[in-house]
Parts: structure tokens; C-alpha cells; sequence
């Protein structure tokens, strides 16, 4: 059946109109973006810039064109640098360039939408960077990070793009995946607030199109890719249908909710269906459960990778096709979708519904001929620099807020820089600025980002700074007050790695330990940093302090047990360095809090918080493979939580809880709520984030932190009278029951507050997001 019949909106007149008049090869042209954006453009010989001949003949060929993927894209895969790549302050002439000359070469003069890369930060030359989704999640602010992702969409629509494609969707459920980073960690709660935050940020705009500032946002990655097997890009998902929709759904049907305008289709296939050919989660679940009216993109050659399954790259179009996607990338295959067409007449009606969403939202971008409204405001230097001055001066809140102190028992840290005579700096991190920024990620200008060792000699202008190549000799050693050892991984792409076809690192990576095609079967720290800590706290005679700066979580036992204090940071963006420096020397309090569960052992994982079994005492060599818990985070001064109450009705349950700061300064606070829900009909998980906030607390004052829940949020799936949920933050509990027919007869175990018995082990993942799967 044709995809129609799901479509819950129905087109403009234009694009009916223009649906009528376009022939099939232009209809199927609407639907292909095979050209690499970089190879689309060079400059002329007199000046300026020109189509290159492959993208002319890709143009004429289709008497237009659907779509053009990185246009301005410049990094190690596409090669293009600031020797060759195109700048800042050239975007706006060359995407006038390309928009006119494909115009031009229709009959209809319908736009090419513009797609880039912008997981955090626009991946083009001058692009202003953000901490990656990692690290973002640590601060547990969707607040901050939709002013962010306003102004990263400001960036690109100065630039004349459409499409953002963003990662919001992935959980990370294994570690082991090199692609970490792009989770905004691994719970569904969490990130389906923070993808909701970078839909409402990015696109800005009402009644489905984006602001003046705004873009239309491609999610990526539909659905459950990080639930790979052992942590392998791509491959299969080995998960039920209930999982798949407690876990790696929410954050879809939160994009929906915002009003996001594209997703795209994973790579991974989920119960031996690939995501591109799984019609009932792209049009079933996403279109006619959710209402999703926008356009669903294949991911990078996924659509020629079905050809395994189907035995012909054609059958391999029309099995996307049929499935949901509307548009493909890079792939052969989908310009085979005119000659399918004309054998087929079920399949032209399937191309019909594509393009019909694809010009549907070029009608909402401003893309087609008489497209009526305020045209958006003209690409240029002016918008460009002011969006990007914004973007920094948020990238730098981000990355104070992103740092997690996760051990410090003798309150070591902050550090009292007047008593600092001689600092030693040693480790892989401590001089490479690139380890500060993950994958996707353009090369920076020459000075605009610093080094730790930077960071730290322009904080401590009177204080010996040693910073040696290697490991710290004992001379370097002698008489210091203290050593830092910057630890942990990079995702940095060299330019003279080797890349596959969908640009991720194919086979050795030159200086890569983490980021897309960089999967490990051991996350212990790499480059025998264990070995460096254990070396240098047996040769030093002063505290040892750890900076892990990463983007997976690695196994820090070793690092745990032989320093003073730990510090992580999930690669914190160009401004890391610096807020990395300011937390060590007490310039500000880091309050984050793990967005994942450490493991205490390799051989361990994964393990997460939403399990439903212990994961303790099961392993006889790793009783307890848990080093760190989901939420996890300490802090320098202290915050008193108290009088948790909990009332229970009908249809909601409102949950208090008080904030006492006895510090003479105001104090940020991440507040999250767990519960642990029994007495339904499904296996209960160990812990679930029910919500969360961020708040302040004023100098020596109290606050207090009140959600009015769903009641359905707050009980098992199936409750009974008998059933219960135990609630948790930090370390108070108190029990609720379902409501008995009036608010007096609600169960709360007397009212009582009581410690938690076993500490505060917060947990993990609402399953409130019930409902048939198709």
C-alpha cells in the first residue's frame, strides 16, 4: 500500500499542483541526494566559485535537484581544509550559487534543500563548536541547550542551509560503540527532554516551519543503533518490541511533539528487519501512531546496503521506499526508483507520496516558486558572525556545566592556586586540543581553542608549570605540590586516515580511540594509561589528580584507586580546557552528574541502570561491576536534601522535595527523581528516572523542588491495589501506592521519609510511553 494512507496532513496547492506537472524522472530527481556537497563546487579560475562538471551533470540529468548533502563540509574524510575548503565568510555566495544554477536548470524552479552536519556545531570551516551530546548530557539542562541549538541553527540559516543533521536519537547502551559521544547518555527520559530541546531550539518556528533563524532538523539515528550487538556500528539490534519502545522511542515521539521536520533511518537492522526497510517503525509507529508529517532520510548508502536482502539494488529502492524513506544519501540505488516506477504503477504511487513530503517541506523552506509569506532572510556575513559570537558564548556554559568530579574523598580539590609553587601536567590529553572536541568536527582556526597546558600556564602565571612529552621523570617530579594527569580518549579523524564509503575510519586509525567506525572490545583506558597512573603515583611524593576527558565511558578502577581526586569531562568543546582549569582551581563548583554507569571492569559490560537484574555478585571475578552509578556526581561545598513527601490522586502524583545551601553563594543543584516500581505485570527495572530538574538555590536559603506526575509515570505497568513504588533523591525514600478510590486512602507507608537502605543508587528509564506496537 502506498504510504498515503498514512500521511496525516494534507499538501498545499502548490505542491499538488507541481506533483501533477513533474515528470517521473523529476519526481525521482526530488528524491535523490547522491552528490558529496564538497565535490558540487570549485573555485573559477577569474574568481569566485563554479558548479563542478559531476554536479552539473547530476543536475541536468534530473532537471533539478532533491537535495545536497555538505556543501561546506570540511574535515579529514571530505579533505577539505582551510587551505581549499570554503569559509565563513563565502557561504552565503556559494549557496546563492548552487540554488540559482539548480533553479535554473528545472522547468519548475524548485530549490535544492541544503543538508549539513551539525551534531554539535556546524562541521564547516568557521563553524562554532559545542561540547558534544556526551557531555551536554552530564549537565542535565534542556533549557541552555535549546538556547544552544538556537543559535547553531542561527549559524546555519546565515548560511543558507535547511537541513541540520543532528544526533539525538541514540542511547548509549554499550560502551564498547564508538559512537558514544552522540548520546545524550543512557537514559530515554534524559534524552528525550534534551532531543526535545535541540527540536524546539534548532527549528524555532510554528505551524511547521521553521523561524526566520531557524532549520529544519533531521534526527539521527531511527531506531535503537545503540543497541547493536556487542557494540558494532550498525549491525544487529537483538531487542523486543517492549524494550525497543520504553528505551529508544520516547526520544522520538518528543521530537514529534516539538514539531521536528525529518528523521533519519538507521543503519541497524532490529530483529533481522533493517531500519530502512521496517515499515512498521517508519510508517506505522512514526507516521500513523506518532503523526509525524515531515520526511524520513535514509542514512549515508543504507539504502544500497539492502541489497543483501533483496538481490538487486532496485529492489532495494523499492524496498526503502515502501518502508517510509523519502529521501536517500549518497546511494545508487534510489535513481533507480524512475525505471521502477514506469513497471510498477503501486511503486509510482509510493514516489507520488515521497515527493509530495519532500516538496511539501521545500514549501515550508521557502524552496518553491510562488511559495507565499515573508521570504527568509538572505544569507550573509553579517548574520553569520553575529550567530556564532552567541553560539560561543554558550558553547563556553556548556562546558563548565558538562564536568563531573567523581571522586575526591579527602576534598582535595578545588585547588588554592597561591599555594601552588610547581604544578606537574603529564598524560595524552595534557597538550592535544583536539582531544577536547569529538567526531564530526571541522578543523579550527590557529589559536581559537586551548590546551589543558595552555589553559593552566595562563591561569597560573607564577606557578612552575612542567609539562613533559612522556611519562614525568622523578626530577620532574621533585618538589611539586601536585600532578595532574590528563587521561582518557580522542575521536580526532587525521587526514591521512583511511575512510570508508559512509565516512566513517575504515580499518587503523593514526590518533582516533573513540568517535564513528572506532569500535573497541576493551574500554579500559587506551595507550597503557593504567600503567602511567600507577607509575607516577608511585613516584610522587604529592597528590595525584586525574582530568579524564572522553567520549565513552571507560573503566577508571585503576584511576580511582591511585588518585586523590577524578575529574571527567565527555570531550567538553573548544572551551574545555579552560572550564576544566577553572574547576580545578575553585573558579567554579562542578555539579555535574554521570549520564551513564561506569563500569568497574571491561569484561562487564554492558551494564546500565534500566536492567531488571543485579548485575552484583553474578561475575565471581567482578562482584560488582558497577564503579560509578548512573547520576552519579559530587561537589565541593555541600546541599542538604530533606522532607520528601509524595501525594497520590486519581490521575497524578505530586512529589516534593526540599534544598537547604548553607553556603554564603547561591548553589546549582541537578535534582533527578527515581523510582522503583513493583506489582504490575511486567519485570520490574532496578531504577527509573521519573524526572529531574536543575535549579538554584539562594545563598544560605532553601528551595523546594515540586512535579506533578502522571500517575501512570509513577506505577508499574498493570498496578494493583497492591502495588508500589519506592521513591529516591539522593539519599531519601519514601513509598507510594496506587490511589484507593479518594486521596485519603492513598498509601505513602504513613508518610514516612527514611534514608534509602542501601545509600542513594539512583536509577533509570520511565516505561510511561505504552501502546501497541504495529
Amino acid at each position: 500500500m502506498p504510504n498515503t494512507e498514512h500521511d496525516p496532513i494534507t499538501a498545499p496547492a502548490t505542491v499538488e499542483r507541481l506533483l501533477a506537472e513533474l515528470t517521473p524522472r523529476e519526481k525521482a530527481g526530488q528524491l535523490n541526494q547522491r552528490l558529496y556537497g564538497w565535490q558540487a563546487v570549485e573555485r573559477a579560475p577569474r574568481g569566485g566559485f563554479r558548479l563542478t562538471r559531476r554536479a552539473r551533470a547530476e543536475i541536468d540529468r534530473w532537471g533539478g535537484l532533491g537535495a545536497l548533502y555538505g556543501l561546506f563540509r570540511a574535515d579529514a574524510w571530505s579533505g577539505r581544509s582551510w587551505h581549499d575548503g570554503i569559509r565563513p565568510e563565502e557561504r552565503a555566495e556559494v549557496a546563492a550559487l548552487v540554488q540559482e544554477e539548480v533553479a535554473r536548470a528545472g522547468r519548475h524552479r524548485i530549490g535544492v534543500l541544503l543538508s549539513e552536519e551539525a551534531p554539535h556545531g556546524h562541521q564547516a570551516l568557521g563553524g562554532t563548536l559545542l561540547p558534544t551530546n556526551l557531555a551536554v548530557a552530564a549537565g542535565w539542562d534542556p533549557d541552555l541547550l535549546t538556547e544552544a541549538a538556537a543559535a547553531v541553527a542561527a549559524e546555519l540559516a546565515a548560511s543558507g542551509v535547511h537541513l541540520a543533521l543532528v544526533s539525538a536519537l541514540d542511547l548509549l547502551r554499550d560502551p564498547r560503540w564508538g559512537r558514544a559521544e552522540e548520546c545524550f547518555g543512557e537514559d530515554p527520559l534524559l534524552a528525550a527532554e534534551l532531543t526535545r530541546a535541540v527540536v524546539t531550539g534548532m527549528q524555532g518556528g510554528h505551524d511547521g516551519a521553521p523561524g526566520a533563524d531557524g532549520v529544519a532538523v533531521v534526527l539521527k539515528h531511527l531506531a535503537a543503533q545503540g543497541e547493536a550487538v556487542g557494540g558494532r556500528n550498525g549491525q544487529s539490534s537483538v531487542i523486543g518490541p517492549r524494550d525497543l519502545r520504553e528505551l529508544h522511542l520516547p526520544s522520538v515521539r518528543a521530537a514529534v511533539e516539538a514539531g521536528a521536520l525529518g528523521f533519519m533511518a538507521a543503519y541497524n537492522d532490529i530483529d533481522g528487519v533493517p531500519c530502512c526497510a521496517n515499515r512498521d517503525l517508519l510508517t506505522g509507529f512514526l507516521r500513523a501512531e506518532c503523526g509525524f508529517a515531515g520526511v524520513v532520510m535514509a542514512d549515508g548508502r543504507a539504502v544500497d546496503r539492502l541489497t543483501a536482502m533483496t538481490g538487486s539494488p532496485e529492489a532495494a529502492a523499492v524496498a526503502a521506499l515502501e518502508a517510509g524513506v523519502d529521501l536517500s544519501l549518497w546511494d545508487e540505488s534510489f535513481a533507480l526508483l524512475e525505471t521502477a516506477a514506469a513497471r510498477d504503477p503501486r511503486v509510482a504511487e509510493l514516489v507520488d507520496a515521497a515527493c509530495r513530503r519532500v516538496l511539501t517541506l521545500k514549501h515550508r523552506l521557502g524552496l518553491l516558486p510562488e511559495t507565499p509569506g515573508p521570504p527568509r532572510p538572505v544569507p550573509g556575513r553579517e548574520r553569520l558572525t553575529l550567530a556564532g559570537h552567541t553560539t560561543d558564548r554558550l558553547s563556553r556554559r556548556l562546558a563548565r556545566q558538562s564536568l563531573v568530579l567523581l571522586h575526591n574523598p579527602d576534598r582535595l580539590l578545588p585547588l588554592a592556586p597561591p599555594s601552588l609553587t610547581k604544578v606537574v601536567l603529564a598524560g595524552p590529553n595534557a597538550h592535544d586540543v583536539t582531544a577536547m572536541l569529538g567526531d564530526y568536527v571541522p578543523p579550527l582556526p590557529a589559536s581559537s581553542a586551548l590546551s589543558l597546558e595552555h589553559a593552566l600556564r595562563r591561569a597560573l602565571p607564577h606557578t612552575e608549570i612542567v609539562c613533559p612529552p612522556g611519562p614525568p621523570s622523578r626530577a620532574d617530579l621533585c618538589g611539586a605540590d601536585v600532578v595532574i594527569l590528563a587521561l582518557g580518549g580522542t575521536s580526532h579523524r587525521a587526514y591521512d586516515d583511511d575512510f570508508a564509503d559512509n565516512g566513517a575510519v575504515a580499518g587503523h586509525a593514526a590518533v582516533a580511540t573513540a568517535g564513528e567506525g572506532v569500535d573497541l572490545a576493551d574500554v579500559s583506558l587506551p595507550g597503557g594509561q593504567d600503567d602511567l597512573v600507577t607509575a607516577v603515583r608511585a613516584r610522587s611524593a604529592c597528590p595525584v589528580v586525574a582530568v579524564v576527558v572522553a567520549g565513552r565511558p571507560h573503566v577508571l578502577t585503576t584511576v580511582t584507586d591511585h588518585t586523590d581526586a577524578v575529574l571527567w569531562a565527555g570531550y567538553p568543546g573548544p572551551h574545555g580546557a579552560a572550564a576544566l582549569t577553572d574547576a580545578l582551581l575553585g573558579g567554579h563548583e562542578p555539579v555535574g552528574l554521570l549520564p551513564f554507569t561506569a563500569p568497574r571492569h571491561s569484561g562487564a559490560v554492558p551494564v546500565r541502570y534500566n536492567d531488571r537484574h543485579a548485575a552484583t555478585d553474578v561475575y565471581r571475578d567482578v562482584p560488582d561491576p558497577v564503579l560509578f552509578p548512573f547520576g552519579h556526581g559530587l561537589r565541593y561545598g555541600t546541599v542538604a536534601f530533606g522532607d520528601l513527601t509524595a501525594h497520590v490522586s486519581e490521575r497524578s502524583v505530586r512529589v516534593e522535595v526540599g534544598l537547604t545551601n548553607p553556603a554564603p553563594t547561591e548553589a546549582e543543584v541537578i535534582v533527578p527523581l527515581f523510582g522503583h516500581r513493583t506489582g504490575g505485570t511486567v519485570l520490574p527495572r532496578r531504577r527509573e528516572l521519573l524526572a529531574f530538574r536543575r535549579v538554584t538555590v539562594p545563598p544560605r536559603g532553601h528551595l523546594t523542588v515540586a512535579w506533578e506526575l502522571p500517575a501512570a509515570r509513577c506505577f508499574a505497568e498493570g498496578a494493583t491495589a497492591r502495588a508500589r513504588t519506592d521513591l529516591y533523591v539522593s539519599d531519601l525514600r519514601t513509598t507510594i501506592r496506587p490511589h484507593q478510590g479518594s486521596e485519603d486512602m492513598a498509601w505513602h507507608d504513613n508518610g514516612d521519609t527514611t534514608a534509602a537502605e542501601d545509600g542513594p543508587r539512583p536509577g533509570y528509564a520511565p516505561a510511561l510511553w505504552q501502546g501497541r506496537w504495529p
